[in-house]
């Protein structure tokens, strides 16, 4: 029990703001191309109540992989729905590697701190925290970077992807949606949604720190 409340005081500040910025994100670019649906449901704000989801939180502590709630986004705004759309998707999980980056070089930072200060209880006591806050929010935002580029509806990758395709097979590749949440629960349970992905956040994880 002790364990699962440190483990809990340290990942809750990064899943916080990593589950926030990456939902804002897609809000705010909707916004800036045009669609105000976010901002009138009260979505485009960096309070973490009102994007979190309880179970996809829950979901990080138990198979290290979570989700917030969906901002809504209405592609009938865009100018250019498809390409629009891919700049939406491509917003949530481009935040979350850029918090990566400066957790990780906030780490450095920490590490030249502790490096070359006099050693004393008080120092070990704010650093020590402090550094594996950080380090946790490496992991899981490239966790939800990567995790998000999966091309599996409704997943951003499947919407980067959808931008991609000619419009037939979008259309297509679309329907698939309906059977997404099934498809990554049984990926994720049965194992094979981490040996997908992360070999590939522990190469990233690994460069960065």
């Amino acid at each position: 029990m002790n364990d699962f409340i440190l483990q809990l005081i340290i990942m809750a500040p990064p899943i916080l703001l990593a589950l926030t910025v990456h939902e804002f994100a897609h809000g705010y670019v909707a916004f800036r191309l045009g669609d105000p649906t976010a901002k009138a449901m009260g979505r485009l704000t960096l309070n973490p109540l009102k994007h979190l989801d309880p179970l996809g939180t829950l979901a990080f502590f138990i198979i290290k992989i979570g989700w917030a709630k969906p901002v809504p986004v209405n592609p009938a705004y865009f100018r250019n729905p498809r390409k629009d759309m891919l700049w939406v998707a491509l917003a949530g999980p481009a935040v979350n590697l850029v918090l990566a980056v400066i957790s990780a070089l906030a780490v450095k930072v920490v590490w030249f701190i502790a490096a070359n200060i006099p050693y004393s209880q008080m120092a070990e006591a704010i650093l020590v925290p402090l550094n594996q806050v950080l380090m946790a929010s490496v992991w899981i935002n490239l966790v939800l970077c990567i995790f998000n580029f999966l091309p599996i509806p409704p997943l951003d990758g499947s919407r980067i992807l959808a931008g991609i395709l000619p419009p037939h097979l979008a259309r297509s590749y679309a329907s698939v949606e309906r059977y997404g949440f099934i498809i990554i629960l049984i990926l994720a349970f049965s194992g094979l949604l981490s040996k997908m992905i992360i070999p590939v956040i522990s190469f990233a994880n690994n460069i960065l720190l």
